[in-house]
């Protein structure tokens, strides 16, 4: 399996873009990315997530509306197994964030919510419609379990 190349920029038309990997192109290097693709790296890099087995700006309906989850972990058997909800550094994670990874786990219903900001991390876990806060992120082994 091929490295993966993560934290490339380049600057096009003034702008800087950050190649991501998983989505096999650059993007806008805007606060939120920058946040996301640290965490697609946590992921990949560090908790073994395939990287073919996480979707970037995963598409979901929820109440009618189409919405983007920032990442979703999807099991062997292709069942999502956690939400990845990214803000940027200076956006404080609050009960809204965890509220809007709650919207999305009502139309994917994975086992894991994870809200990330670059500097705070929080993971709960979903079991019979309630959230358990965890004390660790789960590693891809611990997510399928």
């Amino acid at each position: 399996m091929p490295t993966l190349q993560w934290f490339k920029t380049r600057t096009q038309e003034g702008k800087t873009q950050v190649f991501d990997p998983l989505r096999k192109r650059y993007c806008a290097l805007t606060p939120e990315e920058e946040v996301r693709q640290k965490a697609l790296y946590l992921l990949v890099e560090h908790l073994g997530v395939p990287a073919g087995l996480l979707a970037v700006e995963y598409s979901v309906k929820v109440n009618g509306l189409d919405k983007r989850c920032d990442a979703v972990v999807f099991g062997q058997d292709g069942n999502p197994l956690m939400i990845v909800e990214c803000k940027a550094e200076s956006v404080q994670i609050s009960q809204k964030t965890l509220d809007q990874a709650v919207r999305y786990y009502s139309a994917l219903h994975p086992k894991f919510l994870m809200l990330y900001n670059g500097g705070n991390c929080y993971c709960f876990k979903t079991e019979n419609g309630s959230l358990s806060t965890m004390d660790h992120l789960p590693s891809y082994q611990e997510m399928q379990e």
